[in-house]
């Protein structure tokens, strides 16, 4: 004889149908609430993922085959893809670098004008990245507490009927506070994922901005020298800067 609990059709009594079917307004509100999380979530987590790849393979591009490229138009030109985060980084140094004239920025040098041009754009790319990160970490730390309180309201309504009916037995009690229990175990299943996809992605993201400030680095001294810090030469044979301008020193 079998010693689970079932029905007369052999499905189990207890469960998310019957959760949904016997719950009231806040129990359903509160599986709908967690369902919407955990979608939200996994849509981060796979967007933010397939972001990194993308610039991850811009990064190894702009390494393979910007720096040699015979100038600088010749590597920007190089640097294919749509939103390449590498090429909007060149482009705004040699627009910061071809218009260091006029009244206001006369009063900055080359040097702090490119840099601010560079560092304006490297924060727009690293705003980017970082979206939808404080997403995951809210669903990592609010969900088991969505998941509790439909537990509690669960074991209250349960412990309501009880007292109406005047019965305590083992069935009574066991089947509604197991079906409460399962919001508790949604919500652990909803935010786990979500805080190891924050961690993951953080992670990911640190090293992906990092080798964004690397190559911005290396633009910065290339438009003032003519040499990149990070590989120690100069852009094809000659050098060329935008326009075919000398490298300007800094002002002080």
């Amino acid at each position: 004889m079998s010693t689970s609990v079932t029905t007369a059709e052999g499905a189990s009594p207890y469960g998310l149908e019957q959760l949904w079917a016997q719950g009231d307004f806040v129990s359903r509100s509160t599986l709908i609430l967690l369902l919407a999380m955990s979608a939200t979530s996994w849509w981060v987590m796979l967007t933010k993922a397939w972001d990194q790849r993308k610039l991850r393979q811009q990064a190894k591009q702009a390494e393979r085959e910007f720096w040699g490229a015979g100038n600088l138009k010749q590597a920007i030109d190089k640097l294919k893809g749509k939103n390449n985060a590498f090429r909007a980084i060149a482009e705004e140094g040699q627009r910061a670098a071809q218009h260091h004239e006029g009244r206001l920025t006369d009063q900055i040098d080359l040097h702090e004008w490119i840099s601010q041009s560079l560092q304006r754009t490297l924060d727009n790319i690293t705003n980017y990245m970082q979206g939808g990160l404080p997403i995951l970490a809210t669903v990592g730390s609010t969900a088991p507490f969505v998941g509790l309180f439909g537990t509690v309201w669960g074991i209250l309504n349960a412990l309501i009927t009880i007292g109406v009916e005047g019965q305590a037995s083992i069935d009574k009690v066991a089947g509604p506070v197991g079906e409460a229990l399962i919001m508790t175990a949604l919500g652990l299943f909803v935010a786990v994922p979500a805080v190891m996809g924050y961690n993951i992605l953080l992670r990911r993201n640190k090293v992906v901005i990092e080798r964004l400030k690397y190559f911005a680095t290396d633009m910065h001294a290339y438009l003032l020298s003519g040499s990149r810090v990070g590989g120690g030469g100069e852009m094809g044979k000659s050098g060329a800067r935008p326009g075919g301008a000398a490298p300007t020193p800094a002002r002080s």
